[in-house]
């Protein structure tokens, strides 16, 4: 049922948000925000913290969106901490309805089914930290499915919010640092350059970060092979 009414309300929110949630409304809405901003900053704050997680929790239209106006209306720093701290909270919530549903269930019928499923999880398992923080660096594997694939597996909680709020650190301050520079953007009525994490510094670094996180795969593997 949790993740039934998850299911639910991203789909009508795929359908009635799509337009709501846009570039085009936050330029429109800009002065109003930093209006609001300015005269109520904590509860600013911690309304934006709660939409954020609310878009993430349900797979609502528009992260890129909010990360973006997170950099826009409180800088990239502290931004970058608003904007990681509602996606790690939504994260949590994707997570907590798969475990309380289906995926503790899951977890356990596939490590009594046996045979290369099984083996499959205890692979995980055993490189559990570096799997987690592969799937947030490199965004090969949908973000919904990253929270569901450790509460299939059986990963503890604190292990799965760690990694998801280290993980996608890296990502989501370049993006709060375009935010950050939406007001020269709007005042020439331009759109951002999101093409900008794949430019070779700032790419580089987080590819490197990915490649220390699979470390301990490879010398795990080498050490089984040796053996």
């Amino acid at each position: 049922m949790p993740i039934l009414i998850i299911l639910v309300v991203a789909a009508a929110g795929a359908f009635f948000l799509r337009d709501k949630i846009s570039f085009a409304a936050l330029a429109e809405n800009r002065e109003a925000l930093i209006a609001f901003r300015d005269e109520n900053y904590l509860v600013a704050v911690l309304a934006f913290i709660a939409a954020y997680t609310a878009i993430v929790g349900f797979s609502l239209p528009g992260a890129l969106i909010a990360t973006l106006t997170g950099g826009f209306l409180f800088s990239t720093f502290p931004g970058v901490l608003f904007n990681v701290t509602g996606a790690t909270l939504g994260a949590i919530a994707i997570f907590t309805a798969a475990r309380s549903g289906f995926g503790a269930k899951f977890a356990e019928k596939l490590e009594g089914r046996g045979g290369a499923v099984a083996k499959l999880q205890v692979g995980l398992r055993e490189n559990e930290w570096s799997v987690l923080f592969l799937m947030r660096l490199v965004p090969a594997v949908p973000f919904f499915i990253a929270n569901l694939i450790p509460a299939f597996v059986g990963t503890a909680l604190p292990r799965f919010a760690i990694s998801t709020f280290l993980g996608i650190l890296p990502g989501t301050l370049v993006f709060t640092s375009v935010g950050a520079g939406l007001g020269e953007v709007f005042a020439r009525g331009e759109t951002p350059d999101l093409s900008i994490i794949f430019a070779p510094h700032i790419l580089g670094p987080i590819l490197g970060l990915a490649a220390l996180s699979a470390l301990p795969i490879i010398l795990k593997f080498f050490r089984k092979k040796g053996a």
